[in-house]
């Protein structure tokens, strides 16, 4: 077995496991001839040898060290007591020395009543104090039982430091880990504004144009079809969003079958749902912006795309913002300018992408026009975290323009 599956074995046994060899380490040293009467001394007591109750003194000072981090008020308790009996008596065993890692540690892990404790300690010192000065032949000062008495409240502060420091960095941890759920949930309430709101806002759109074209069936029959290609790509997108809270629910868990005839990029192909979801990837690259042109020009918006450059070998997230930044464009020209001529423009450069929209403000209001101003600022802040730059404003024609450009490489 390796050094690091010894050390994983090792941190699933019980704590009490764990600590237990301590307190045997303790009690094997108390007993060797070479350290007997060689331990703590508290007061001028002449050393005696080990007798029967010697044995329950180094059980006292040694054995409770098991249950240290899971009781440890418990063990601080019998410890003590141990100790006292041993200075009592004179063994001045090395099992004395367990006292002040006791005290670390119950400082470092006692929940509860920890300045009751530090109060009962100090009173149970003073008797014990007096008792080692009036046994003993007097050469012992009271400063020396007071500069004892501080060694044992700084390591019960340094247990205190402890616990400080850990209980700082859990909050930290929660705090980061916090932040970081809300920074998710933020991220896929982006995601999920922009592939709702860009989807419906075509299917309203296409269904209000159909309700004209009852003359027409086949311009209807056309106008339905973009409407039900639109649902599809849409049902698509957020299985693919919903993959990302349960990546076990994908393709081949349950998901196979499809649900009927749809459509591959719009081309009025017959693919089941179920293949679009094993061909696509589950990022939008740069390169489908073509497709989200050939649905909006479905739903009534004519639209002239230019793409400059060839897009790098790894653009980090950069695509996937651009794709962003496309589709709420060409949705808001849906909702605010329908009819109205809009031009998408993508230049791929070695280093960043730029993206450019705008309409020429000759079209008007559809029945979708209605939003929160959500979209635009999400893709401003998405493109802040990247470094880069986000403008969406009037221009003097009366129509609106959406420029970025989203530095590649880059995650967001």
């Amino acid at each position: 077995m390796s050094i690091q599956g010894a050390g994983r074995v090792w941190r699933r046994l019980d704590v009490t496991v764990r600590d237990l060899p301590l307190g045997i380490l303790f009690l094997v040293v108390s007993v060797l001839p070479g350290l007997r009467g060689h331990g703590t001394e508290v007061g001028d007591l002449p050393t005696r040898p080990f007798d029967a109750l010697a044995v329950l003194t180094l059980a006292l000072e040694c054995l409770p060290l098991a249950v240290r981090r899971r009781w440890p008020a418990v063990c601080l308790a019998l410890v003590t007591c141990g100790f006292a009996l041993d200075q009592l008596r004179g063994y001045h065993s090395a099992a004395g020395t367990a006292l002040p890692i006791v005290l670390i540690s119950a400082g470092s892990h006692l929940e509860h009543r920890r300045r009751a404790t530090v109060v009962l300690l100090t009173v149970a010192y003073v008797p014990l104090a007096i008792a080692l000065s009036q046994l003993g032949s007097g050469g012992e000062t009271p400063t020396e039982f007071v500069t004892f008495y501080l060694v044992l409240a700084l390591a019960w502060g340094a247990g205190a430091w402890l616990r400080a420091t850990r209980l700082a960095e859990a909050e930290r941890r929660e705090r980061v880990a916090a932040e970081t759920r809300t920074a998710e949930r933020a991220q896929l309430a982006r995601e999920l504004h922009d592939v709702v709101t860009h989807h419906v806002t075509a299917m309203v759109v296409q269904a209000e144009a159909a309700r004209y074209l009852t003359a027409a069936p086949e311009r209807l029959e056309q106008s339905l079809t973009a409407v039900s290609d639109t649902g599809r790509r849409a049902i698509t997108d957020l299985r693919h969003l919903l993959d990302l809270l349960n990546p076990d629910h994908g393709p081949g868990h349950g998901r196979g079958h499809g649900t009927g005839p749809g459509t591959g990029h719009g081309t009025g192909t017959g693919t089941g749902t179920g293949a679009m979801e094993a061909k696509e990837p589950r990022t939008p690259a740069v390169g489908r912006v073509l497709t989200l042109v050939e649905q909006t020009r479905r739903a009534g918006q004519p639209v002239d795309f230019t793409e400059q450059g060839t897009p790098p070998a790894s653009t980090g997230s950069a695509d996937l913002v651009a794709y962003r930044v496309v589709q709420e464009a060409l949705t808001n020209a849906l909702k605010y300018a329908h009819g109205s001529r809009t031009s998408v423009q993508v230049r791929h450069g070695e280093r960043e992408i730029t993206v450019e929209v705008s309409t020429d403000g000759t079209g008007s209001p559809s029945a979708a026009a209605v939003g929160s101003g959500r979209g635009l600022a999400g893709l401003r802040e998405r493109i802040g975290v990247l470094g880069g730059d986000f403008h969406a404003g009037s221009g003097m024609d009366g129509g609106f323009t959406v420029r970025a450009r989203i530095p590649a490489g880059g995650t967001s």
